[in-house]
């Protein structure tokens, strides 16, 4: 048997299992993914992220795995988890991170880490959609939601506004979405309350994990998704079931994530 230390972190109760692969690579597959993910036989959290040597211009590769096994582009309160981990070994109050999705620049301030999270993504092609349809608003309707707002950040998001999100029966009709066949790489399903101009309630359906009590990614959704329908300003509060995360969409189409994380435990696992 193999012995792996890992870091347990959370960013609003969104938590990861960190293996540091940088000295000695390593390679999970789906199964050990899965087991280590398991709350009840394994470690437990939403996703697992392995570190490796940047070979882009970062200070490091970060590769996601979410619960089920599956290797995704992004992430946002990992990326903010992973960027403390590293400010901290350079001593320094920046990071960039290396990810499918692209280059990532993290940066300490009062607030938290603050990551620059990139582009938005808003054409049919780049969030994938299957085929060119209006991504402001999707023919797709499920239960008590219907005409979601269809946006990419580094990885797929449809985003549903309602009037009172804890009635969305989530559980139900997030696997169903995140299958449905107008996004070939499923996807990430938000449901959005717009409390104010400047605050948003939501809850999240991860793809491959379920609900979590925060997601980076599907927060930049659905600022984006909801400054196109001019619901919001272009920065804003959005209040995760875990807490709230500052979310700024920029005029160059950048976004900025601003949120805590925390560190847990660490241990051994052994492979």
């Amino acid at each position: 048997m193999t012995a792996l230390n890992f870091i347990k972190m959370h960013g609003l109760g969104n938590d990861f299992v960190i293996f540091d692969a940088r000295n000695t690579p390593t390679e999970l597959n789906a199964l050990q993914t899965q087991s280590i993910a398991d709350r009840r036989r394994g470690i437990g959290c939403d996703q697992v992220i392995l570190l490796a040597n940047g070979c882009k211009g970062g200070d490091v590769m970060m590769r996601i795995f979410n619960a089920d096994g599956s290797e995704v582009e992004a992430c946002g309160n990992a990326t903010c988890c992973i960027g403390r981990l590293i400010m901290n070994e350079k001593g320094s109050n920046q990071a960039t991170i290396e990810t499918l999705s692209g280059l990532l620049v993290a940066s300490k301030t009062v607030a938290g880490i603050c990551v620059d999270m990139g582009p938005a993504y808003i054409e049919w092609q780049d969030i994938p959609l299957v085929t060119e349809m209006d991504t402001l608003s999707l023919d797709i309707t499920e239960g008590a939601l219907n005409n979601p707002v269809a946006v990419g950040i580094g990885n797929p998001h449809a985003v549903f506004f309602v009037n009172n999100t804890v009635k969305i029966d989530l559980e139900k009709v997030g696997p169903v979405i995140e299958h449905h066949k107008f996004y070939p790489k499923r996807t990430n399903v938000e449901v959005a309350e717009i409390t104010s101009r400047n605050h948003i309630r939501l809850r999240v359906w991860e793809r491959g994990v379920g609900i979590t009590q925060a997601c980076g990614t599907g927060a930049c959704a659905t600022l984006v998704a909801a400054v196109r329908r001019n619901l919001t300003e272009r920065k804003a509060i959005v209040e995760l079931d875990g807490g709230p995360l500052e979310i700024e969409w920029r005029n160059d189409n950048h976004i900025f994530m601003t949120g805590p994380t925390e560190m847990s435990y660490t241990g051994t696992w052994m492979l």
